[in-house]
């Protein structure tokens, strides 16, 4: 008795996920906010990615510089050094992922217009 109505909510869970692709499939790539890779590309998303970017750069430059001024003796002239090496580094992966991103909007455009309807 159980297994009979199991593997009626089964078929049934089936069909709807079918469904669901069909009618995620038929939307077409870009449609949902995504690209055709699945990559989301929203604002926040790229937001968090650069700030993560700079976090990173100062944290890793900060690090080295307080090891090598605890190692040489040299506080806090490591640490100046190298936190400002750590912003540069920050600042080129920021650059590095801008034109990233741009490079990828660009392709999307150029691949939107080419499958878009005809005037």
């Amino acid at each position: 008795m159980g297994e009979s109505k199991d593997t009626s909510n089964l078929k049934r869970l089936e069909k709807r996920l079918k469904a669901a692709r069909q009618r995620r499939d038929d939307r077409g790539p870009g449609q949902d906010g995504r690209s055709s890779s699945g990559a989301s590309t929203s604002g926040m998303a790229v937001g968090l990615r650069i700030a993560v970017e700079i976090l990173a750069g100062l944290a890793v430059g900060v690090g080295i510089g307080l090891l090598l001024d605890h190692w040489l003796g040299t506080q806090p002239w490591m640490l100046i050094l190298f936190f400002i090496l750590g912003a540069g580094a920050s600042m080129v992966n920021v650059m590095r992922t801008a034109r990233e991103l741009e490079r990828r909007a660009e392709e999307e455009r150029k691949r939107g217009s080419n499958t878009g309807p005809e005037q």
